[in-house]
């Protein structure tokens, strides 16, 4: 399985240089590599701040605040919509506040690396079509999913 990513940053808060973009790239392709998805895939990412996230939340969700990750996944695969065989799968796109995940990391005690980890398993998750929101056993099962992941790429709570 081959995986290209497309990052794009819109913000100027903190650093988005290829140490951030490794770590995301690790933490998608374990993801991917945990839920046995072996299509070749493309993932986009941005880089934005807590404006821009509360901007794209209040235009796509209705919420009108600030987010720490958003997901736009190209398939609806739960239902099985899925790429056609032989090609790349484009995933979708994630959009991550670099803002809001350096406050929590700070807020739940632990490094901005293990924040942006952890938020870009739970990202990839949804472009794979799986939804916390929709039941407390999907909650359960998603944050199963991402603990799993967490663990496999050995990024401590520190």
């Amino acid at each position: 399985m081959k995986l290209k990513m497309y990052f794009s940053n819109e913000q100027d808060k903190h650093k988005a240089g290829i140490g951030l973009r490794g770590l995301i790239r690790r933490a998608v392709l374990a993801t991917l590599a945990y839920e046995d998805f072996t299509y070749d895939s493309e993932v986009s990412v941005t880089f934005t701040d807590n404006e821009g996230i509360r901007e794209l939340n209040r235009e796509h969700r209705e919420k009108d605040r600030a987010t720490d990750v958003l997901s736009f996944p190209m398939y609806d695969m739960k239902n099985g919509d899925m790429p056609e065989e032989g090609y790349p799968c484009e995933l979708g796109d994630i959009v991550l506040s670099l803002e809001r995940a350096e406050e929590q990391a700070e807020e739940f005690g632990h490094s901005f690396k293990r924040e942006v980890a952890f938020l870009t398993v739970h990202s990839t998750l949804h472009l794979l079509g799986y939804d916390h929101e929709l039941s407390d056993e999907d909650d359960a099962d998603m944050r199963r999913r991402q603990k799993d992941v967490m663990e496999i790429l050995k990024i401590s709570r520190d």
